[in-house]
């Protein structure tokens, strides 16, 4: 992965949020274990356990938002316009083989959470589609081998993709 992290504006709005959300739970999960510890003998006690548990998993998650938010480099969306995949496109493929069409914006790996049917640029998929037109055809190396796919249609809706996610 490179330095530098797409996100859009509304992606990094919404990041920042579950940021500041995960940071006021810090105090509820230090209680819970202060409460748990209390309860006695710390081998078998579950809810000390379970808030430790907790408190690890949350760390984690807020180490792992700030450690990013250097590298992003956030993109307005509502500028993204075109007729070659990139960022932002919402792309309409068809599986060459089986007929299958499927669709996909591509965002970046920290957004795509919010929006349904996304894809992370830095997958392979979205790799293979970049800078591609409609009509032009490539293979994505899958773990159930190659797959080709026909570009079928590129639109960019802007912002309006995270109303309903």
């Amino acid at each position: 992965m490179s330095d530098s992290i797409p996100i859009s504006e509304e992606g990094f709005a919404r990041l920042k949020q579950e940021l500041e959300k995960l940071q006021a739970e810090r105090p509820e999960v230090i209680q819970a274990i202060k409460e748990a510890r209390e309860e006695g003998d710390l081998k078998e006690n579950a809810g000390y356990d379970a808030a430790r548990e907790r408190q690890g998993l949350l760390e984690a998650k807020i180490a792992q938002i700030t450690s990013r938010m250097p590298m992003f480099n956030i993109i307005d969306l509502d500028t993204m316009d075109g007729n070659k995949v990139c960022y932002g496109a919402t792309v309409e493929i068809e599986n060459v083989d089986t007929g299958e069409v499927k669709k996909y914006t591509l965002l970046g790996p920290d957004e795509t959470d919010f929006v349904p049917d996304s894809l992370s640029v830095f997958s392979p998929l979205a790799r293979a589609l970049m800078g591609r037109e409609v009509g032009d055809e490539t293979v994505v190396n899958a773990p159930k081998g190659k797959i080709e796919y026909e570009i079928l249609d590129i639109k960019f809706y802007g912002s309006s993709i995270f109303k309903d996610g």
